[in-house]
């Protein structure tokens, strides 16, 4: 039967001296023999089996659970639930580092938008992304609903012009107001924006807010905390209940 020594072993699996040496100090891999003058000597066996060792550890399978499975008396029924158990972990793993990736990504997006980065620029782009869902979801309810206001208003027209039923419209009419007027103070009691230049989140007045030149993402207001008029960026406005 063949003897090697700890370097022969580490030559033949691919892994260091070092790597067999801590198998051996966990008492994973204790060498066959040893000599009257320290010298550890392992055999084909030890062999095969740091092979072993070495597959479950590209697996990914951690050190303890190795040990316990050299232990183990049936160890095929332990090595199904290791690899079940480290197969969920891995899976785990990966969905969180998926969304570690579409976060970066995200905030790569938002970057790109910022002209003056600072370290409170992080601030203002964490608001933005947190918040971001609940804003577009609150955007949607509202084209949704405005979805029958619209319907209402072709079809009055063509009723108006065809039939001549002109009241279906002037119906319409007061609708569209009570819709217009509900869905300007929804949009209005939702949203707020960062200022730009001072990163306070502020509400600013309806009246401003409702006049003031806008892109789907900005509007131009006045800070009342530094007073600077600039293109604020809109967030969700986050109520008493939802900090709760």
């Amino acid at each position: 039967m063949s003897k090697y020594t700890t370097g022969e072993i580490a030559k033949l699996c691919g892994v260091s001296v070092r790597t067999v040496q801590y198998y051996d100090n966990r008492g994973i891999l204790v060498p066959s023999e040893l000599t009257d003058g320290g010298r550890r000597l392992y055999t084909d066996e030890d062999v095969k089996k740091m092979h072993i060792i070495c597959f479950l550890r590209d697996a990914g399978i951690p050190i303890n659970s190795i040990s316990e499975l050299f232990e183990e008396k049936n160890p095929g029924a332990t090595i199904s639930i290791i690899i079940e158990q480290q197969e969920q972990a891995l899976k785990e793993e990966l969905c969180q580092l998926q969304k570690q990736q579409k976060l970066l990504e995200a905030i790569k997006k938002e970057l790109k938008e910022v002209d003056n980065f600072s370290v409170e620029s992080i601030g203002d782009i964490a608001n933005i992304m947190k918040n971001k869902k609940e804003l577009k979801k609150m955007r949607w309810q509202m084209i949704f609903a405005g979805i029958p206001v619209m319907a209402l208003q072709w079809v009055s027209i063509i009723l108006w012009v065809t039939k001549g039923m002109w009241w279906l419209f002037a119906v319409w009419a007061v609708i569209a107001v009570i819709y217009g007027v509900w869905a300007s103070m929804k949009y209005y009691n939702s949203v707020a924006y960062i200022c730009p230049q001072c990163h306070e989140v502020f509400k600013p007045k309806f009246k401003e807010m409702f006049w003031a030149y806008h892109t789907p993402k900005m509007r131009k207001l006045t800070c009342p905390k530094c007073s600077v008029k600039s293109m604020c960026v809109e967030v969700f406005a986050e109520t008493e209940n939802d900090n709760a």
